[in-house]
């Protein structure tokens, strides 16, 4: 810019000693117009390059924005296709969780089915056991008060007062007490698959007849030995039959009173089922569970 100012002075100088003061005046002028001229060029150029560098700039934010969106574009991706494979292991759990809850539903029925047919067979029980209670009762008379009848844990309990079957101290059965075994016999003989034993009980006083009977056990078992064979004469199946002695050491009262050695001089005759019966017909139903399930 100063070498144009120092020739475009020098040429000024050149030319005012050469031409006339008009023509030197046009030449003033056009070199004012030149000036003019050149600093709004100047000036458009610096806006020019202003306007680069700013245009320079954006394009640079941009490129940094464009890298961004493509970092996390891949990372869209990477987290897309990790979704992906979480979703098809997620469809692998709950295809098998399905496949365990079905499964174990099904063993639950299994479980159910099991358990609702050994109920029917313990219902079954106690209904027979239900049935012989009425059937005795009837036969035998609830008004009696020598003789009891009822049911424990599902086992049917005769209880019958020694007066009704032996003298005292005797261990034969007296006429009266063949009556009341025959009702008794006449129930039993109903159900077979029913099996009954024969308890003798007594009190604490000792035993000392001096006979083949040493003491108390044996006339326990004695007496129950005797109720069995009239059981045996009134047409009871003898493998039924189970003869048991308690002695006196299974007593109903304390033996204190003449009233209360009465009370716990007794015979028990308990009917009770089967249990091998009872067990096999509780193994015949798993069984036939078994298979259905195959």
């Amino acid at each position: 810019m100063k070498k144009i100012f120092l020739m475009a002075a020098t040429a000024s100088l050149v030319l005012s000693s050469c031409v006339s003061k008009k023509e030197f005046a046009d030449l003033e002028a056009r070199h004012k117009e030149t000036k003019d001229l050149l600093n709004s060029a100047t000036v458009k150029l610096n806006a020019c390059l202003e306007e680069k560098a700013s245009a320079t700039a954006k394009v640079e934010a941009m490129e940094g924005q464009v890298a961004d969106l493509r970092k996390a574009n891949n990372d869209l991706k990477e987290t897309n296709q990790g979704l992906i494979e979480n979703t098809k292991d997620m469809t692998v759990l709950t295809t098998k969780g399905a496949e365990n809850l079905e499964k174990s539903l099904e063993s639950m029925k299994e479980k159910d089915l099991k358990i609702t047919r050994l109920q029917d067979a313990l219902n079954k029980k106690d209904s027979v056991t239900l049935a012989i209670v009425s059937s005795l009762k009837k036969a035998v008379g609830i008004d009696d008060p020598d003789i009891e009848i009822n049911v424990e844990k599902g086992v049917v309990f005769i209880s019958i007062a020694d007066k009704l079957l032996f003298k005292s101290g005797s261990y034969n059965v007296t006429t009266r007490a063949k009556e009341v075994l025959a009702k008794v016999a006449k129930v039993v003989k109903s159900k077979p698959d029913f099996e009954c034993m024969v308890e003798g009980h007594t009190d604490n006083v000792p035993y000392k007849k001096g006979d083949i009977l040493l003491d108390n056990w044996d006339l326990s078992v004695k007496r129950s030995t005797s109720i069995i064979r009239v059981l045996q004469e009134l047409g009871v199946d003898p493998g039924k039959l189970i003869a048991a002695g308690r002695s006196y050491y299974v007593p109903l009262v304390e033996n204190d009173t003449a009233e209360n050695r009465a009370k716990n001089r007794r015979t028990r005759i308990v009917v009770l089922p089967k249990i091998d019966q009872f067990y096999d017909m509780i193994e015949k139903e798993m069984k036939n569970l078994s298979a259905e399930g195959k």
